[in-house]
This record gives structure tokens, C-alpha cells and sequence, in this order.
């Protein structure tokens, strides 16, 4: 498979530093990797990504973004989720969590990653490099 076709699983924290105003060269970093995706119809992401953000980027944010226009980019991401969130895939997270010592949140972002067949999972939480259920994690927020 190239890396142009390559299905790349997107973390909450890329999704919310593209969308906060305050977020400087974290945000350019973050709109041009998912501008990239949406080019080459390869990002992916979860509901749990979509429910994460609501709350980040209209109650956490310095600058909020409006109820409505992030209801507006939850719409246009929605696109992204490919495949539900079952009961197999939270079991799946919770032998993630204990295989890989990480939180059940993040393994469920991997589990969701992994069950859309992602090579890449893009996370600033995560170890750049490490590969976890066969999904690379990479920061693209970093300066290579």
C-alpha cells in the first residue's frame, strides 16, 4: 500500500489544535496534515474523536469555538467514521490498556484505528514512533 492511500486514524488533540485560534504553529501543522486527508480520502477518526472535540473546542479552549460552527465541523468529520463503536471493539481497548499500560481512552482510540485498518494513528498524546496493534503513532505536530 503507498503512503498516499495509507488510512490515517486521527486523535481529538490533532482535530482541536486545527480548529483553536491560539494554537500558532500547532494549528498550521494540524490544518495542513487534514487538509492533506481530506485530499487523498484517507482520514478516519471515531465518534468518541467527534464527542471529544465538541467538548474541548466549545468549554476548553482560550478562545471557544462557537456551538454551531463546531457542530458545522462535527458534521463535515462525520464523514470520517467509517466503522461503529461496538462492545468487541471496547473489549479490544481494555487488552490494549493492559497490554500497552495507557489510559482506556487512548486505547480505544487505537482499537478504533486498528479496526479501520489504519497504518498511522496522528496523536500528540501517544509516543511518536511506537507502534501499538499494528497502528504507528505519529506526531505530525513535531518538527522533523
Amino acid at each position: 500500500m503507498s503512503f498516499m492511500s495509507a488510512i490515517v486514524f486521527v486523535d481529538t488533540n490533532i482535530l482541536v489544535y486545527a480548529h483553536d485560534a491560539d494554537a500558532g504553529e500547532k494549528r498550521d501543522r494540524a490544518i495542513g496534515k487534514l487538509r492533506q486527508l481530506w485530499e487523498n480520502d484517507t482520514g478516519r477518526l471515531s465518534v468518541q474523536v467527534l464527542q471529544e472535540f465538541y467538548v474541548n473546542a466549545t468549554r476548553k479552549l482560550a478562545t471557544r469555538v462557537a456551538r454551531s460552527t463546531a457542530r458545522e465541523i462535527v458534521s463535515a468529520y462525520g464523514a470520517w467514521v467509517r466503522e461503529p463503536t461496538t462492545a468487541e471493539t471496547v473489549l479490544r481497548a481494555t487488552d490494549i490498556a493492559e497490554l500497552v499500560q495507557i489510559s482506556f481512552w487512548d486505547a480505544l482510540i487505537v482499537a478504533a484505528a486498528e479496526q479501520v485498518g489504519a497504518e498511522q494513528l496522528l496523536s500528540e498524546d501517544l509516543n511518536d514512533g511506537q507502534e501499538i496493534a499494528g497502528v504507528r503513532i505519529v506526531n505530525p505536530l513535531v518538527v522533523a
